[in-house]
């Protein structure tokens, strides 16, 4: 099994002691039996004494079946939670490009149900394995007490596996699609949660993604669990009627044939008996050992990034003076019949102190150039340049330390961290809370934020906050100016971002609030993925009218005014 090959190749000598201390329990409830049947069928001797030594003997199966139980779970649970870390470590470590190949219900679907999945397989596994060393004790007694009714025994219950097979195939392929069907309900969930407020207005849309889309997989989970229960029922049902069929042949067998004689045939059926219920408890284990073996086939299908030792502390790149983007390209990978989008090649020098702003039209590549330019996009060709030195496939990492990012899609953090993860101070913090208007509504703690409910331009506020405690050189805003309120707008225009450039910082601002063109330093344009620096007559053209400069685009600033 690819879960005990996997716990063994990690654990091989706690696992060792475990199938040690299963194997004494096994060959201890077979010692059972056999005193049972020596002494306790046919009562000779001392009775006080012999009941002692039949209580002493359950004792010590009692201790070492718990032993080896105990030792079983905490190992498993052990494993399992390794597992998590190594998980939550690799997606950490995973370039962006991959995880946004996988999708964000993919790796919520492995992070959840994967995981839980081979937890429950833990919780069996003890049955399991006792059930299994167990049955291979109590048949090497039975094939020593009765060779030819064991022949006969193992026959009836070798048709019983091969049947019982049959069963688990069924078990196996249901289990699979409704793992797929699992997928699909966590991409419902996602665009469930995601577009409430569409969805909200829209009840027509709400309507359709709960019919054709959730219903649809919700029926398929539904479908593919019942059929895999109930062909786990059926294996559980015939596995338990041909152990009670054996008993019946066995004393055919003894009585009828004259094989063996009752008291023999009466030690076989104690002792199937006995073997009942740990072998129904390892069928009805099927299920949940065949989910966590799928599970773990998803989980490496993710292929995240290796595993490291730990999330490293990565030092500073170091004072720079120049960067440099030369001929860097980058190709998104067309769908089915559609083309691939390209971006480059680009050349790009950013010198420290700058304040750059960026325009383009949407879909003209600038999210993608700021992406490029912070690292978490590999460029397909070209180079990227630090001080004339080219960056190595090894220094990305620690070439990314030079960033602080306010992404359209960001995540806002309630953490508040400083430079290299220090803790910042409550004064500072309490600083720019005010410069950013923030002081009367934003209450903070111990490093956290209390709350993170905010409006989204208040929230992009608080993100910008973040960026800036972390002390990074380059501070990138992909259209950070868009969610304010006019006021504010000019205060970050006029005020905010001079500042920021006095102090050192290097801003590229992703923009089309043409108004305050005149603030940046250079401003340079995306159109079709080629980049352009707008100099000139281009730059005061564009300074007097970014709408037409890009093509027709209304600037969020327009758009709010007009509000």
């Amino acid at each position: 099994m690819k879960l005990l090959k996997l716990l063994f190749r990690d654990n091989r000598l706690p696992l060792s002691g475990i199938v040690l201390l299963s194997l004494c329990s096994a060959v201890l409830s077979i010692g059972v039996i056999v005193f049972i049947n020596l002494n306790l069928i046919t009562l000779k001797g001392e009775l006080a004494a012999t009941l002692l030594r039949f209580l002493g003997l359950l004792a010590l199966l009692l201790g070492c079946a718990a032993a080896g139980q105990i030792a079983l779970h905490r190992l498993g649970h052990g494993f399992v939670y390794r597992l998590r870390r190594s998980l939550v470590r690799r997606v950490l470590d995973t370039d962006i490009e991959r995880l946004e190949q996988i999708g964000g219900a993919r790796i919520l679907a492995s992070l959840s149900s994967d995981i839980r999945n081979i937890t429950i397989a833990f919780v069996y596994l003890p049955e399991l394995v006792y059930g299994l060393i167990l049955s291979l004790a109590a048949f090497a007694y039975l094939a020593w007490l009765a060779p030819a009714l064991f022949g006969v025994t193992a026959a009836w219950l070798g048709l019983t596996l091969i049947v019982g097979w049959f069963f688990v195939g069924k078990v196996n392929r249901h289990i699979r699609l409704l793992r797929e069907a699992e997928d699909h309900l966590y991409q419902d969930y996602q665009a469930i949660i995601d577009g409430r407020k569409e969805l909200a207005l829209n009840r027509d849309r709400a309507r359709r993604l709960f019919d054709e889309e959730f219903d649809r997989d919700a029926r398929a989970y539904r479908d593919n669990v019942t059929r895999a229960d109930i062909f786990n029922g059926l294996a559980g049902n015939w596995a338990n009627c041909m152990v009670l069929g054996s008993i019946g042949l066995v004393f055919f067998c003894a009585s009828g044939l004259g094989w063996a004689e009752a008291s023999v045939a009466a030690t076989f059926a104690l002792t199937v008996l006995f073997l009942r219920a740990p072998m129904v408890a390892t069928v009805a284990a099927l299920p949940s050992l065949l989910a966590a073996r799928i599970s773990l086939d998803k989980l490496e299908a993710l292929e995240l990034a290796v595993e490291s030792e730990e999330i490293a502390v990565l030092a500073h790149p170091g004072a720079w003076q120049c960067l440099q983007l030369a001929a860097v390209e980058y190709r998104y990978p067309g769908d089915g019949d559609e083309t691939g989008f390209d971006v480059g090649p680009i050349d790009l020098e950013l010198r420290r102190g700058e304040l750059v702003f960026l325009v383009g039209g949407n879909g003209s590549g600038k999210s993608t150039l700021a992406r490029l330019l912070s690292g978490l996009h590999r460029p397909s060709a070209g180079e990227i340049r630090l001080d004339g030195r080219v960056l190595q496939a090894g220094q990305w990492p620690s070439y990314r330390q030079l960033f602080a990012s306010v992404f359209t899609d960001f995540h806002l953090f309630a953490r508040l961290l400083g430079p290299q993860g220090a803790e910042v101070e409550e004064s500072l913090v309490g600083q720019w809370l005010e410069r950013l208007h923030l002081r009367h509504k934003v209450r903070f703690a111990d490093g956290r934020l209390a709350d993170t409910r905010f409006s989204q331009g208040q929230r992009k506020r608080l993100a910008l906050l973040l960026a800036l405690l972390e002390g990074r050189d380059i501070l990138i805003l992909d259209e950070w100016a868009a969610d304010q309120d006019p006021l504010f707008r000019r205060l970050f225009y006029r005020e905010l971002l001079p500042q920021l450039k006095a102090a050192g910082k290097t801003i590229l601002a992703i923009t089309h609030d043409d108004h305050y063109f005149d603030q940046a330093d250079r401003l340079l344009k995306m159109d079709g993925g080629r980049l352009l620096e707008l100099t000139g007559q281009a730059r005061a053209r564009a300074t007097e009218d970014a709408v037409r400069e890009i093509g027709g685009q209304v600037s969020s600033a327009r758009l709010n005014e007009l509000a």
